[in-house]
């Protein structure tokens, strides 16, 4: 049976096999036992293909394995097979307030009168009181009309471009700019202009190209902070290029959000450029509590709209009450005092300064993510367990998550993190830089 055709099976019950309750029982165990031997040997092919895809991934250098925290998020962690603690230097707790217990409480709190859920997206039944108190309050912190939360902004990227823009529009998307982004271009219809890494004349380039072409909306989306160099993105040039071609504004802020900026607004302040910007995406999983949530803020008209038609908001479940709370939280106390961001940038000039002292290269625009430059991807993972064995949590990052050639140590500096802790830190990468004949 296994032999023949799923067409030449159905061919012959539908002639034969209803005259007879007993052969049209066996007649279709045999056409299931086929069926299963089919969907077999195709699971078997699919092996077969994931299996070398992986083993490619093993002989490259470029795995990635998962090293099991054992403890609450924090300048020092559990690792599972580790007798001691580590200092964590690849969080992006940016501000250390992943743990903090004022934090803690309030999504306790939180937790105790709104349950743990809503079982519900926005509108049907899964906006409460604080979902509405939260947008307005990152609005507030932006300077902006309304916001809008997503469960991620990965979401948030992936539901912006496809409502905002038609055929007939651009949209122009720095060469390096974030998967979420990319892939949120993507969905959209728009014609779509990249242009060289923060280069603002190629930048200009695709803006007359695409004026030439009668475009009617015009888009420039970048990140405000890449997230694997460290860089800044020229947001002067980009706001001044917008202003001359009439084209709207995009940046996404998740590494600036809440510490980059004298008081934590991000690339915009860094720049003072405040408002400048006509479309903010960010975190509140990162700096802003950690736990997880997206959002955009941005005019009124603009987030109403995304409200109405965004799938990733109108199909996806509300943000739990405890994450809300904790964001909140966060957010209320970055708006009482600079002094959490300050810290951040008094780590992130104390861990640059000695690190390039010491002969390492070290990527980025004075911003505390600091790649450690290595370049070969199987040195950047034997780096990082070196580093482990002296008690320093990094990890290595390589091909696809950056250029091949250009396999680093991204280190990630927190607020959080003490004078001795980076001292500590800078010793450790002395140390295993000299005996992997990394620096001399």
């Amino acid at each position: 049976m296994a032999g023949f055709s799923f067409s030449f099976h159905w061919g012959y019950l539908s002639r034969k096999a209803f005259s007879d309750p007993m052969k049209r029982l066996l007649q279709g165990s045999q056409l299931g036992l086929c069926l299963v031997r089919q969907r077999s040997a195709a699971a078997a092919a699919l092996k077969d293909i994931l299996n070398t895809e992986l083993t490619s991934i093993k002989e490259a250098g470029t795995w990635k394995a998962e090293r099991i925290i054992t403890t609450k998020q924090g300048v020092e962690v559990g690792v599972q097979g580790q007798t001691k603690k580590m200092l964590n230097f690849c969080a992006n707790n940016y501000l250390g307030l992943s743990s903090h217990p004022d934090v803690i409480k309030a999504g306790k709190d939180a937790l105790d009168e709104y349950g743990a859920g809503l079982s519900s997206v926005r509108f049907i039944c899964g906006t409460q009181n604080i979902h509405k108190n939260l947008e307005k309050k990152i609005a507030k912190f932006h300077g902006r009309e309304d916001s809008i939360l997503y469960a991620s902004c990965f979401d948030a990227n992936a539901g912006l471009f496809e409502v905002l823009l038609s055929p007939e529009d651009a949209v122009f998307s720095d060469e390096l700019n974030h998967a979420s982004i990319i892939d949120g271009v993507r969905l959209c219809k728009a014609k779509r202009y990249r242009y060289k890494h923060r280069n603002m004349k190629d930048l200009e380039e695709q803006l007359k190209a695409a004026d030439a072409a009668g475009v009617r909306v015009k888009l420039i989306a970048s990140d405000g902070v890449f997230s694997m160099d460290g860089s800044v993105a020229p947001l002067p040039g980009i706001v001044a290029l917008a202003e001359k071609y009439g084209a709207l504004t995009f940046i996404d802020e998740c590494h600036a959000t809440g510490f980059f900026g004298p008081s934590g607004r991000g690339t915009e302040e860094y720049y003072g450029l405040q408002g400048k910007v006509d479309i903010i995406n960010s975190t509140l999983g990162k700096a802003l509590g950690g736990a997880a949530g997206g959002y955009t803020t941005a005019s009124a008209q603009l987030v109403e709209l995304l409200r109405q038609r965004s799938r990733p908001y109108l199909f996806s479940n509300s943000l739990p009450p405890p994450v809300v709370a904790c964001a909140d939280k966060v957010l209320d106390m970055l708006m009482e005092s600079n002094a959490f961001a300050e810290r951040v940038h008094t780590n992130t000039v104390h861990f640059r300064e000695k690190m390039k002292k010491a002969g390492f290269n070290i990527l980025g625009d004075n911003h505390p993510i600091c790649p450690v430059m290595l370049g070969d991807a199987r040195l950047a993972g034997n780096f990082a367990n070196e580093m482990l064995d002296l008690g320093i949590y990094v990890i290595g990052f390589s091909y696809p998550v950056v250029p091949q050639g250009k396999a680093r140590i991204r280190v990630q500096i927190s607020g959080a993190h003490s004078p001795q802790d980076i001292d500590r830190t800078v010793d450790a990468f002395i140390q295993v830089g000299k005996k992997l004949k990394v620096i001399s």
